[in-house]
């Protein structure tokens, strides 16, 4: 994985303005700690840094070929597959890594290159015989990239951090930005951004800019048609699908290992990872990891998603496939001292510990690895959270895991914030977007089409939420993600399956349990869903309520006219009952405590 940045404008000698690249680029140098590299031509500059996975000695960026330039950070699984189509059709290669590969898929196929790739990725392409950029984002949007208009151009990067530092993008945030930060909070609205004027490609999305403007093309989206497969069909194709992707992942030059956490989604990743790895330099045995909070049993309390501690799990799984595993312990001072940290890694506020604890489990692993397989997204992938059979016997008519708080963390704002922004209304205009873009299929009963919409709305606008968590936590430790169940084609196969099949015997995920049944043990195989975990330490909870309380006080800080005083006093008396929001109480406080430092550190201004 690395990071890239650009710079497009028409009217000036980009040439010139090397400083102001370079600069760009250093603020990506965590994504890419390996090399790092500018390119310019008259109008146009590209940076580039570099964590190397594929051919280490080669592979540098920014790559030119035949007066077209390329900035390009991800990993395009089936490359060498291209590579020999490529070769076939006369073109010659000097290094063995995907960079090239995918440059000169454009060469060859134009604009149709995107539809050709699989894997994860965001990349830039200066077109010289045209004066043309073409950005490209990977179907699912595991990979992120910004853009900002210019008077004359357009500047682009793998993270605002980079857009900011040219002096023609400034953070200010509007009334639709506050309402995308505090509303939006658990449902972010594919392309935009807080800061205005920031946006984001689409996932499956290819932008080209050109001086007669701007052009989107969705190359790639789900598409709803009959599930013709059996049972016993499906089950063996969801094996194929998952079994194949992961093999696509475990491709690496350098040290690779799995995330484990006891439940269902890592367990079956690692399980197969395992049967597949060949370790060779790196060990014989693929590596696990788990994150835990020392005395996590003495603080423990079950949720609705939390039912059970994982590293019992984590252990049982790591025996029973015969991984190499490591436990991450982390404590209150940890998770407080990294808070401000992952606030920059995000460039926004987050979701408190939840950030933290993920980043400081990706530096401990970094330390060993650099490529990680994770189960993220199973969840969204096979129906996994217990709000699809709610919505199966009572839809919501909104987005489902908003049920308990229909303003998400927007509850939290005072009234002439809320005045300003119109939280509802524009949370209101994001769920009917959300659903026109829901393909339709024809004869189904209405549990099943509000399930389908259901798995859409999940895919589209809650799983950003954690793609993006993950891309900044582990890639501000130099550690590149991937993420099996992402696989585009596994993704629009199981999307299409009825909701009896993904919910076979009544349990959430019923089909992935019996795909994968004999690769874990009874008791993991039959565990039930157990969200990524908590800091439930009372220390930790009377520390965020401290530096809100201190915040709140400030008469020159952003919080005291923003928020409703007595929805604060709710949120900061630890006896009372807690203002309902979409991220609970706990990180609703490390919001807000994100929130306050960075509006300050970052100088956001409201317009």
């Amino acid at each position: 994985m690395c990071g890239i940045v650009g710079w497009v404008d028409w009217q000036r000698d980009l040439r010139d303005h090397r400083d102001v690249l370079a600069a760009m680029t250093e603020t990506l140098a965590c994504r890419g700690p390996d090399g790092s590299g500018v390119w310019t031509a008259r109008h146009v500059g590209f940076g580039h840094r570099r964590l190397a996975v594929l051919d280490v000695a080669g592979g540098a960026q920014p790559a030119v070929a035949e007066a077209v330039a390329m900035t390009y950070n991800g990993e395009v699984y089936n490359f060498r597959e291209l590579r020999d189509e490529l070769r076939a059709k006369g073109h010659r290669f000097t290094t063995t890594c995907d960079t090239e590969v995918v440059l000169r898929a454009y060469l060859e196929w134009g604009e149709d290159f995107a539809g050709r790739l699989s894997g994860i990725y965001a990349l830039a392409i200066w077109d010289g015989r045209t004066e043309e950029l073409v950005l490209v984002r990977d179907r699912l949007g595991v990979k992120p990239l910004y853009f900002t208009g210019t008077p004359h151009g357009v500047i682009f990067g793998s993270e605002p951090k980079a857009l900011l530092a040219n002096p023609g993008f400034a953070p200010v945030i509007d009334a639709d930005g506050l309402a995308e930060l505090f509303a939006a909070a658990s449902a972010p609205t594919p392309g935009r951004s807080p800061l205005r004027g920031l946006s984001e490609v689409r996932p499956g999305t290819l932008v080209r800019v050109s001086r007669r403007g701007t052009r989107h093309r969705t190359y790639w989206s789900l598409t709803a048609r009959p599930h013709e497969d059996g049972d016993e069909a499906t089950v063996r194709r969801v094996r194929e699908l998952l079994g194949s992707a992961v093999d696509e992942q475990l491709v690496s030059d350098v040290p690779l290992c799995s995330l484990l956490s006891g439940g269902l989604d890592s367990s079956a990743v690692t399980a197969l990872g395992a049967r597949s790895y060949r370790g060779g330099a790196y060990g014989d045995k693929l590596s696990s990891y788990a994150v835990d909070f020392h005395d996590s049993g003495k603080h423990f309390q079950e949720t609705t998603l939390h039912h059970s501690l994982d590293a019992p799990y984590a252990r049982a799984v790591a025996s029973h496939v015969g991984t190499s595993h490591t436990e991450v312990l982390l404590d209150v001072p940890d998770l407080l001292a990294w808070s401000d940290a992952t606030t920059r890694a995000r460039d926004l506020p987050g979701l408190g510990d939840a950030d933290i604890s993920l980043h400081l489990l990706f530096r401990r692993v970094a330390r060993d690895c650099t490529v990680a397989l994770s189960g993220e997204s199973a969840d969204e992938v096979f129906g996994g959270y217990p709000w699809f059979a709610r919505e199966a016997a009572e839809p919501t008519g909104f987005f489902p895991w908003y049920r308990a708080a229909p303003l998400g963390l927007a509850g939290l704002l005072g009234a002439e914030a809320a005045a300003w922004c119109r939280p509802g209304a524009y949370l209101a205009e994001s769920y009917a977007q959300a659903m026109r873009e829901v393909p339709r299929l024809g004869g189904e009963s209405s549990a099943e089409r509000r399930l389908r919409e259901v798995g859409h709305l999940y895919l589209t606008r809650f799983l950003p939420l954690l793609l993006t968590r993950m891309d900044r936590m582990s890639m501000a430790a130099g550690l590149e993600v991937r993420v099996p169940f992402c696989d585009h084609r596994l993704v629009d196969y199981v999307w299409n399956v009825p909701w009896r099949l993904k919910n076979a015997g009544g349990i959430e995920k019923g089909l992935l349990r019996r795909a994968v049944a004999d690769l874990l043990p009874a008791e993991v195989l039959n565990r039930p869903k157990s969200a990524y975990p908590a800091m439930q330490n009372p220390a930790y909870v009377a520390s965020l309520r401290a530096r809100v309380r201190d915040a709140v006080a400030d008469p020159a800080g952003p919080l005291k006219d923003l928020l409703d005083a007595g929805a604060v006093r709710a949120l900061l008396d630890p006896g009372g009952p807690q203002p309902a929001t979409t991220l609970g109480s706990v990180r609703a406080l490390g919001f807000l405590v994100q929130f306050d430092h960075w509006f300050r550190t970052y100088g956001v201004a409201f317009a």
